[in-house]
């Protein structure tokens, strides 16, 4: 079977985008933080207190796995565990200051990097890419789910082909 335009495109994007993103994070470790508990402190610096059982859904892994790697964000002063005001049976993970200066630091780190790799294109080549991550911003805010098989944009399956 061949490879429609769009499975094409998506092999390219995604080996590209691991690829940089690989790049760009090399020194992430810098801090003697795992990419693993990075990980995880960064869907709560990003996405706010959550549970350990969230915490664990949202990043694949088992809770007992989470509840390890917690500990270790908690022994590293990055993480603090607190009583739910609305429920005080439940334990939420918020992130420390020392935590969120953690995230952002690597942040700027990965920021510096790629801006400074963006300096060898030419303006066209800016102007294609800025177009191209606004489109990859709609898909991430409104492709959250996908629409079944051979109804993408109310067309049939082979709209693939444009």
């Amino acid at each position: 079977m061949v490879p429609n335009r769009r499975t094409r495109l998506a092999n390219r994007l995604n080996s590209a985008a691991i690829h940089l993103l690989r790049r760009i994070s090399r020194d992430d470790g810098a801090d003697g933080v795992t990419p693993a508990r990075l990980s995880a402190l960064s869907v709560l610096v990003y996405g706010g207190a959550q549970t350990v059982g969230d915490l664990a859904r949202r990043q694949g892994v088992s809770l007992p796995t989470m509840s390890r790697m917690v500990d270790a964000l908690v022994r590293g002063g990055l993480v603090v565990r607190a009583g739910d005001p609305a429920d005080g049976r439940m334990v939420r993970l918020d992130v420390t200051r020392r935590g969120r200066e953690l995230m952002e630091r690597g942040r700027a780190r990965r920021i510096t990097r790629l801006a400074s790799e963006l300096g060898a294109l030419d303006a066209r080549e800016l102007s294609s890419l800025e177009e191209a991550v606004g489109a990859l911003e709609r898909i991430e805010s409104d492709g959250r789910s996908v629409p079944p098989k051979g109804r993408q944009n109310g067309r049939g399956a082979n709209s693939d082909e444009r």
